[in-house]
C-alpha cells in the first residue's frame, strides 16, 4: 500500500513538474514581449520628440521685430535674412560670420535701406557666442523681440541659448538644409541641446 501510495504520490507530483517546464518559456516569453514593447515604446517617443524640436519646431514671425540674428551655419541663409531685412520686417541685421560650422566665406553684405546691419566674428565660435554677442546688442539698443534665421534643426538649441541672454520675444525662420547633411546635423543638435539645457546654463 505504502509503494503503491508512493506510486500514486509521483504520478501526481509529474504533472506538476511537467507544467513547471512549460510555464518557464511562456514567462520568459513574455518577459521578452514587455521589453520589446517597452523598447518601441522608447523608439517612438524618441522619434516623435526628435521630429518636434529639430524637424517641425515653432516658427514664423510677427511683422517686424527689432532685429534679425543670422546664425552661421551651412545653407541659403544669407538670403533669407537679406529679404527680411528689404522687406523692413527689422531694424536690425546682425550677420554672425566665421564660425567653423560654415565654410562660408560670404563677406558681409553692403547696406539695406531702413537697416542698420552688423556683421561679427563670434567668441567662442559657436551659437553660445553668437547669443551672447546679440544679447549684448540688445541691451545697448533696448531690443524687445529678436527674430533667429537658422537651419531649422539649429532653432530650438538656439532659442534656449538667446532666451538665457535675452529676456524679449524670440521667434524663428527657417533655413534649407540639404537632405544628406539631416542626420548628422539632427544627431549634433541633440548633443547642443542637452549641452545647453544641462552643462552651459549660463549666458
Amino acid at each position: 500500500m505504502a509503494a503503491a501510495a508512493g506510486g500514486q504520490l509521483l504520478k501526481q507530483d509529474s504533472p506538476d513538474r511537467s507544467g513547471r517546464a512549460v510555464a518557464r518559456p511562456e514567462r520568459r516569453r513574455r518577459r521578452w514581449h514587455r521589453v520589446l514593447a517597452a523598447l518601441l515604446i522608447l523608439v517612438v517617443a524618441f522619434v516623435a520628440v526628435t521630429a518636434r524640436l529639430f524637424v517641425w519646431p515653432s516658427r514664423g514671425m510677427p511683422a517686424h521685430v527689432d532685429a534679425v540674428l543670422l546664425l552661421d551655419r551651412p545653407g541659403s541663409r544669407l538670403a533669407a535674412a537679406l529679404r527680411l531685412g528689404r522687406e523692413h520686417r527689422a531694424s536690425f541685421l546682425v550677420i554672425s560670420q566665421g564660425t567653423p560650422a560654415s565654410r562660408d566665406n560670404t563677406p558681409c553684405p553692403g547696406p539695406v535701406t531702413g537697416v542698420r546691419v552688423i556683421c561679427f566674428h563670434p567668441h567662442p565660435p559657436t551659437t553660445r557666442g553668437e547669443v551672447e554677442y546679440a544679447g549684448r546688442l540688445a541691451a545697448r539698443y533696448h531690443w524687445r523681440s529678436m527674430a533667429i534665421v537658422a537651419i531649422t534643426p539649429q532653432e530650438t538649441p538656439a532659442r534656449i541659448r538667446l532666451s538665457r541672454c535675452f529676456g524679449g520675444r524670440i521667434y524663428a525662420m527657417p533655413t534649407p538644409l540639404p537632405l544628406r547633411l539631416w542626420p548628422y546635423t539632427v544627431l549634433y543638435e541633440w548633443g547642443a541641446t542637452i549641452n545647453a539645457l544641462v552643462f552651459q546654463r549660463a549666458c
